[in-house]
C-alpha cells in the first residue's frame, strides 16, 4: 500500500493506459478471420469484401470483386452497404488495422456478420491468392 501512495502518478498512468487498451479491443468489434476462412465465406456464403485502403493502394492491387470504400469515406457510403446487412462482410486493408476500425463502424450500424481479414492484403498475397488492378 505504501508503494501505491508513493507512486500514485505511475499507478494512475498504468490504470489509464490499461483502460485505453481495453477500449480499443471493445471498439474493434469485427471477428478476425484468416485468409482460408475468408475464402470459404466468399465461396460458400457469397461474402462481400470491402477494401478500406486509400485509392492509391487500391489501384496497386486488390482482392477480385472487392468494393473500394476508403476508411474516411465509410460513413458517407453506408447506404450502399445497407443491402448487404444479412450477408457476411469481410473488411480488408493493408495489414488489418484500418479494417478493425471499419468493422466497429459497421457493427454499430447494425451489420451482424462483420469480419476483419487478419493480416490484410499482405496475408492474402502471402497465401498466393490473386489480386487484380481492374475495377
Amino acid at each position: 500500500m505504501d508503494f501505491v501512495q508513493q507512486n500514485i502518478m505511475w499507478v494512475m498512468a498504468a490504470v489509464i493506459s490499461g483502460a485505453m487498451l481495453l477500449a480499443s479491443f471493445v471498439r474493434s468489434s469485427g471477428k478476425g478471420v484468416s485468409v482460408t476462412e475468408a475464402t470459404l465465406l466468399i465461396n460458400r456464403e457469397d461474402a462481400l469484401v470491402v477494401d478500406v485502403r486509400e485509392t492509391s493502394e487500391w489501384s496497386a492491387g486488390h482482392i477480385p470483386n472487392a468494393r473500394h470504400i476508403a476508411l474516411g469515406q465509410l460513413d458517407k457510403h453506408m447506404s450502399e452497404l445497407e443491402k448487404f446487412k444479412n450477408r457476411p462482410v469481410i473488411i480488408c486493408c493493408a495489414s488489418g488495422n484500418r479494417s478493425s476500425t471499419a468493422c466497429g463502424t459497421l457493427k454499430r450500424a447494425g451489420f451482424e456478420r462483420v469480419f476483419n481479414l487478419s493480416g490484410g492484403l499482405g496475408a492474402w498475397t502471402g497465401a498466393g491468392l490473386p489480386v487484380t488492378t481492374k475495377g
